[in-house]
């Protein structure tokens, strides 16, 4: 009974959360068509690669918010409320800190960084200083931001982010239409508007936060014990930022510095596909992670091993089938990806094509990975991990170095990324293995051998659908028999009974 209503908790924070991401995916894939047009694909690389600079200066947030976020899920999942007043408290202290060491690293080492090393046309260096120092604002907030959105996760109110999105979705539209009509120039207009845009959600987060949680209001910190057992974990969760960043927005910079700022656009547009479609996966994560970390608080293995199980499969189902996302990836491809950028975009910047392919076959592999490393996370066993993982993944910047200086294109960057993602699974299930007892026998055949199966069929169906026929009414009227085709594959082959039975029970409830 417990595993159900669990199960039904999460379904029903994935469902709120899927809302608010329908409409932000809709808003971001019209915005993105509208700011290219109006920027053109120079101004648009150029705000991606300084933009990527401030990112680069801010893999302590990261780490931090990491932190934050277990620390409230586990203090929670012990039903202590003065230690988790404590956390959200000492937390929020630690992000100001952050935010201030974040704007001298930025305004020194990443100012001369930007001066000298980027690729920049010189009659646009003006607008991208302007760009820099906005987007190092905008920042700042959302570092600010990063212990309310703990909070509200921990506390499981998903529905606070579609109504928070809601309001999130008109700003990032009135941004669009005044960034066409505004007389500045328009890559500075557009910062400007989405520095107003951090800061009006961060008053809504902290409005909400501090009217409906009585740990969310700072109290003096007593407990440095508490600071110091936050700080330790996030000091090794920082390997693990530090790589990401560098694997994300380090390769962006990487392109910049051998390629120009047109490739930067291109990378662009692949992440922001990415994004939109990948975010589906995302929300499903966050639904599952305060449950996660609370069952492994609370002393409950065989719940702690059974949700890693099902949310590694529900997440690539989620990536590859009902959610069209793999779908989309097959019909792309087998039909002609440029002419569907075309009408998305109007004018495709060089490498476009190459690079969304790439990227959405990374998310693959990244889908199924999400619930193996926040299962290492809620353990709190992470140095050895963060330590080889973060090798792995940092990696992929000298090797997109070395391959770029022997003469690689582009689409190298991404290629390596997928190598790498292939040896950091098999990392992170011996390593659960090894400090969990975790079945990687079982995993294999309950995650992995039904996942190969509904994939093989699935690409197997779609592209026998997509050489009969060709077209854009025929694009959408195979995506529409895919996914169906692909839910009865999930229902038949990719889940097992006791999950046929959760989500019909689930549904009969509703």
């Amino acid at each position: 009974m417990e595993e159900n209503n669990t199960t039904k908790r999460i379904a029903k924070n994935t469902l709120m959360l899927y809302f608010r991401q329908i409409l932000i995916m809709i808003v971001s894939l019209y915005t993105v068509r509208v700011v290219l047009n109006t920027l053109g694909a120079e101004d648009y690389g150029i705000y991606n690669v300084v933009a990527g600079v401030v990112v680069l200066f801010s893999f302590v947030n990261n780490a931090m918010a990491t932190a934050t976020q277990r620390f409230l899920n586990f203090n929670l999942g012990k039903s202590d409320a003065e230690k988790t007043q404590q956390t959200y408290s000492a937390s929020l202290l630690i992000h100001i800190g952050i935010a201030l060491i974040f704007v001298i690293l930025a305004e020194t080492v990443g100012l001369w960084f930007v001066n000298t090393k980027l690729n920049i046309p010189l009659e646009r260096h003006s607008a991208a200083m302007w760009c820099y120092q906005f987007s190092i604002i905008t920042t700042v907030f959302n570092i600010l931001r990063v212990p309310y959105n703990a909070v509200i996760i921990a506390y499981e109110k998903m529905s606070f982010f579609a109504w928070v999105s809601i309001v999130e979705a008109v700003l990032k539209l009135l941004v669009v239409y005044l960034l066409i009509i505004s007389p500045l120039d328009k890559l500075v207009a557009y910062v400007i508007l989405l520095t107003l845009v951090s800061i009006i959600i961060l008053f809504c987060y902290k409005i909400y936060c501090n009217k409906k949680f009585s740990t969310a209001h700072y109290k003096k910190v007593t407990d440095y014990s508490l600071v110091k057992e936050i700080l330790g974990f996030s000091g090794w969760s920082l390997f693990g930022a530090t790589a990401n960043v560098a694997n994300q927005q380090g390769t962006n910079i990487v392109l910049n510095m051998f390629t120009n700022v047109t490739v930067n656009a291109a990378m662009g547009i692949a992440n922001q596909v990415n994004n939109a479609v990948y975010s589906f996966v995302s929300n499903f994560q966050t639904a599952f992670k305060p449950q996660l970390v609370k069952s492994y608080a609370a002393g409950k293995k065989e719940e702690f091993n059974g949700l890693i199980i099902r949310s590694a499969k529900f997440s690539f189902y989620l990536d590859e089938s009902p959610n069209i996302f793999f779908i989309l990836f097959i019909q792309l491809s087998t039909l002609n990806l440029d002419f569907v950028l075309q009408i998305w975009l109007k004018n495709v910047p060089d490498f476009s094509i190459g690079f969304v392919k790439l990227i959405l076959i990374y998310s693959l592999f990244e889908s199924i990975n999400g619930p193996l490393w926040l299962a290492v996370q809620a353990t709190g066993k992470i140095k050895k991990y963060q330590i080889i993982v973060s090798c792995l993944i940092f990696s992929n910047l000298p090797l997109s170095i070395i391959a770029f200086s022997l003469g690689a294109n582009p689409y190298w960057v991404l290629l390596i990324r997928i190598i790498l993602e292939c040896f950091i699974t098999m990392f992170r299930l011996l390593y659960l293995n090894k400090t969990q007892k975790f079945s990687v026998i079982s995993y294999v055949k309950n995650v992995m051998i039904p996942v190969l199966i509904v994939m093989i069929v699935s690409f197997i169906i779609t592209s026998l659908l997509s050489s009969c026929f060709s077209g854009l009414v025929f694009f959408f009227i195979s995506c529409a028999i895919s996914v169906i085709v692909n839910i009865l594959l999930v229902c038949i082959v990719g889940i097992n009974k006791n999950e046929r039975k959760m989500i019909v029970n689930f549904f009969k409830r509703g």
